[in-house]
């Protein structure tokens, strides 16, 4: 079958638009090698249990890894949640085994919860489980983040009205519709909630979570 200028034109179109709203998990994987070292992570005073909640298929690796590494390096305990039990994938490969299930999830055993993104962290958008976590980190003065499009979930929770936030810019009208105010910057910090934009912004949003668990 051979096409014309225009339908090839309509198809690049098209599948440029698809690329587009498809959310983080699109973007390419983060090359660690072209990112300066790490500095040295100080050990907590206080170390505690930090509640990361990723979808069961499809979070997005290196949102997972980058906040969970350097946690771990400042000596908090990090467990995985997720909607069900098992191992989960990421959108690059990475499989991890799930420590627990949000239905078995207390947040007052936990110092700092934090929603990772990726297409998969749709799968929260609505959940009610997810978003009276949400609500109850807030409630009880805990650390809260997300990251990618994992902040819809939390808008949608009712946390981020008055806020300053950030999401995948794609979702920046669904944290706006909920009353927060949206900035576009890679990382934002109002209070003790934490987002950030994607990706590229992990380590960044990682530093910001060590930061803010430890009172700074």
């Amino acid at each position: 079958v051979h096409f014309g200028e225009v339908d090839e034109l309509r198809i690049f179109t098209l599948s440029f638009a698809l690329l587009a709203v498809s959310g983080c998990a699109k973007e390419a994987p983060v090359q660690s090698s072209s990112s300066p070292p790490s500095a040295p992570v100080a050990k907590a005073s206080n170390p505690v249990k930090v509640l990361m909640i990723i979808a069961h298929q499809d979070f997005r690796d290196e949102e997972l890894t980058e906040p969970k590494n350097l946690l771990e390096q400042a000596g908090h305990t990090v467990v995985i949640a997720s909607s069900r039990e098992g191992t989960a994938k990421g959108m690059l490969g990475m499989r991890v085994s799930v420590d627990m299930t949000l239905k078995q999830v207390n947040p007052e055993e936990f110092g700092a919860i934090v929603f990772v993104g990726g297409t998969g962290a749709q799968e929260y958008w609505h959940d009610s489980t997810a978003q009276a976590i949400a609500r109850e980190a807030v409630a009880q003065g805990k650390v809260l983040g997300a990251i990618c499009l994992a902040p819809v979930t939390l808008a949608n929770a009712g946390v981020l009205k008055g806020k300053r936030a950030t999401v995948w810019a794609t979702e920046r009208d669904r944290l706006m519709a909920q009353g927060a105010t949206y900035t576009g910057a890679d990382g934002e910090v109002d209070g003790k909630i934490i987002t950030a934009d994607g990706p590229r912004s992990a380590r960044a949003f990682a530093t910001r979570l060590v930061e803010a668990i430890a009172g700074k």
